[in-house]
């Protein structure tokens, strides 16, 4: 290309886009945002596509060519489809009707000859805006969905202009301005509107935010693959002192049946009731008050911290015990949930039951895991349980065994091969080997899982109990003390229990966990700017949780329940009637005194040019300031604005014939064009 070509096609570019070219670029970029937060759950075609897309239509608004014709987009469109039919095999449902209403939001791009194409455009995308809040409700979407409003509705002004339109940025406020005087009504609407059980966005059973988190099985590797997601579990606000952290542990399953390989429940009947008294479970010293926000998830696991003294209680969600204080929900909690619950750390269950009862916690497979069940044997020979024990907990620490999230793959006889020949796992391959040898050993032993410990944001006071903190501990039964909780990982990684996961893995490990707490305290520790600002986000986000999401029916019911205790007290109502009137006085004071709009537009116009140098004296009329500014070097355009507002004007203030009437209007635009 010629350097003069080339001048030429820059030229074309970097100049002024015209009025439509302009709007339509702003429409594609309030689009463009409404739809990024899409590309994370949709597939990878569509995501590609509608870029490709939205890139197709900004180049023919940029070059000024043709749009394409029907015939070329229709049986685009159609293909779309039947790929979003072979995908999700259905065209219903959330996602398969998310992904067609992206597609068919960026194919109408394509398709915009009318203003009312632009307008059906915009309000596509105020509903696709909805659509977002399926997938994610946290809030960086809000704020990203808001700014998203604001570009839109800035689009559908910038469409109504007729004459001069105002800066961008001028017509960004005025975008801000219609979503902030909706903002009081959407509140009053959020407050006071009927709530119904369930999520607050999305459809029963289908919603974006809930996780698998614990099963009721465990095999090597289960938890170490749980472990390795920094996902919140759920908060706790302790209302009592919480406890140190090596008291923290967070009891969900018990499992007592192993196949060789995977230990599950023990399949027996569930409770419902009020607490585990029944349970034979005596509790001393004081009590730990304190308030769980559970986030969503698949299980049916309610947690609180060993041991509860009640069991928690939903609203509309039946919860109940087993034998083996695992506590649950009866329906899944697929929503966000909070509950209160009272605790004892200092506690003993099942003291007094009969020796026989623990037979079903002696078994052990056949034919598994022989080494094991020799060493167990052993050990049967010291009359003395808890030598047993500490026999079992020196072997962990003496004999080198190595804590990790990389263990290696196990056999047959995984137990066997994992204490005498590997040497190295999770928790859940020392719980699960020092109950067998327990159980070969004699003493009745269950494996539990569960979380142990968390993190304590000192901006506001809740601790955060994540995916990492996931555990599997051990629990003994013993004549006179009943079920005794060992924990095996304490053996072999003590600032497990007493830190977090993160300081008990080894420290040459640069990636995972470890390698993330590096980069995180980089700038002190727990002192630095880094982790400061860390815990102020998570505040931040656990109260947008606590406040917005978690505006439960009964909630609601409690909020204006009190409400109307207020508002029934005579005081009260006299002195909301006091401000009501005042603020209709003052309101009818202000429209008095308010000035003329025309004057308001010619004192606009003078502080507009006193800010360019050239003021108005104050005994200079609209007519000897006209006569004065063409002598000025102005730009003849906006020179010949500021004559004509002043001559306008000067007529509507000292002339005796009518004024016309759209003069405001008239005037407006030509302050706008003196710009």
């Amino acid at each position: 290309m010629s350097e003069a070509g080339a001048g030429a096609s820059w030229g074309r570019f970097a100049a002024p886009l015209a009025r439509d070219k302009a709007d339509t670029l702003l429409l594609l970029a309030g689009a463009l945002l409404v739809m990024a937060p899409h590309a994370s759950h949709l597939p990878l075609w569509v995501s590609a596509l509608c870029a490709a897309t939205l890139a197709w239509r900004a180049a023919v608004t940029l070059r000024g060519t043709r749009m394409p014709p029907i015939a070329l987009l229709l049986p685009i469109a159609v293909g779309a489809m039947v790929l979003v039919l072979m995908t999700y095999r259905t065209l219903f449902g959330r996602d398969a009707g998310v992904a067609m209403l992206v597609l068919l939001v960026t194919f109408k791009m394509l398709e915009m000859r009318a203003r009312r194409d632009l307008y059906v455009v915009v309000f596509l995308c105020l509903f696709l805006v909805l659509t977002n809040f399926f997938y994610s409700q946290g809030i960086g979407t809000a704020l990203m969905m808001i700014a998203s409003v604001i570009v839109l509705l800035t689009a559908q002004l910038s469409f109504q202009f007729t004459g001069a339109v105002p800066p961008l940025r001028r017509r960004l406020r005025m975008g801000a301005a219609i979503v902030a005087l909706a903002a009081p009504l959407a509140l009053l609407m959020f407050f006071v509107f009927p709530r119904i059980h369930g999520p607050l966005w999305g459809v029963p059973g289908q919603v974006g935010g809930a996780r698998s988190g614990l099963s009721d099985r465990m095999a090597p590797g289960k938890l170490s693959s749980l472990a390795q997601s920094e996902e919140t579990a759920f908060r706790v606000k302790f209302i009592d002192p919480a406890p140190p952290q090596v008291q923290l542990y967070w009891r969900a399953v018990v499992l007592g049946d192993f196949d060789g390989a995977t230990w599950t429940q023990v399949r027996r009947p569930w409770r419902r009731q009020s607490g585990p008294e029944s349970i034979s479970i005596a509790i001393r010293g004081r009590a730990i008050r304190h308030q769980v926000t559970l986030e969503p998830s698949q299980n049916h696991w309610l947690f609180a911290l060993e041991m509860p003294a009640q069991v928690p209680q939903l609203a509309d969600n039946p919860t109940r015990v087993s034998a083996e204080l695992e506590i649950s929900a009866t329906y899944p909690l697929e929503r966000r949930v909070r509950y209160e619950a009272t605790s004892y750390v200092d506690f003993s269950m099942q003291a007094q039951a009969p020796p026989e009862d623990m037979e079903q916690w002696l078994a052990l497979p056949r034919n598994y895991n022989p080494r094991t069940r020799r060493a167990g044997a052993e050990l049967r020979e010291e009359p003395d349980p808890l030598k047993r024990i500490a026999a079992v907990l020196d072997r962990f620490t003496q004999d080198g065994y190595v804590y990790t999230l990389e263990p290696p793959l196990l056999g047959v006889h995984s137990v066997d091969e994992f204490l005498y020949t590997t040497k190295s796992g999770f928790c859940e391959h020392y719980a699960g080997a020092f109950v067998v040898l327990m159980r070969a050993a004699g003493v009745p032993a269950r494996v539990v899982t569960g979380y142990q410990g968390g993190e304590l944001n000192p901006v506001d006071g809740f601790l955060t109990v994540r995916q990492s903190d996931a555990h599997a501990w051990a629990e003994v039964w013993l004549a006179g003390r009943g079920w005794v909780r060992v924990d095996p990982t304490a053996a072999v990684a003590p600032e497990r229990v007493r830190s977090s996961l993160a300081r008990a893995l080894p420290r040459q490990a640069p990636f995972g966990i470890e390698g993330l707490g590096k980069l995180i305290d980089f700038g002190g520790g727990e002192n630095s700017w880094v982790t400061h600002m860390r815990f102020q986000f998570a505040a931040f986000n656990n109260g947008w949780n606590q406040w917005v999401l978690n505006y439960t029916p009964e909630r609601q019911r409690g909020l204006l329940a009190a409400l109307q205790e207020k508002l029934a007290d005579w005081r009260t109502l006299a002195a909301l009637g006091l401000v009501a009137t005042l603020a209709m006085l003052w309101r009818a004071l202000r429209r008095r005194r308010q000035i003329d709009p025309v004057d308001a537009l010619y004192s606009a116009l003078c502080l507009h040019l006193a800010r360019l140098g050239m003021a108005r004296a104050s005994d200079e009329g609209p007519s000897a300031y006209a006569h004065r500014l063409m002598a000025l070097d102005l730009a003849p355009e906006k020179k010949s604005a500021v004559a004509r507002f002043l001559t306008l004007y000067s007529a509507h203030k000292y002339s005796t014939r009518t004024t016309e009437a759209n003069l405001a209007a008239t005037l407006k635009s030509l302050l706008n064009e003196s710009k």
